[in-house]
């Protein structure tokens, strides 16, 4: 059965992808001192989209190291 198949795998990659979107657009809207009516919510949504991108494609990449069943570099 192929590594990218598994349910763990998919939950690990989607946790970490999340939680990375979530920094992602904490530090953007962190990054000005706007009020929430002058936020650019498409540049959040932007922003945040492509680091859960990237979060799922380091997940791909370190399948093949550590527990091949999970999304992390480690075991």
């Amino acid at each position: 059965m192929s590594k990218f198949i598994t349910t763990k795998f998919w939950a690990d990659a989607t946790e970490r992808a999340v939680s990375t979107a979530a920094q992602a657009a904490v530090a953007t809207l962190g990054a000005g001192v706007f009020g929430i009516v002058d936020v650019d919510w498409a540049n959040v949504a932007s922003i945040s989209g492509f680091a859960a991108v990237l979060s799922i494609l380091k997940a791909l990449a370190a399948s093949g190291k550590g527990n091949p069943d999970s999304a992390s570099l480690i075991d």
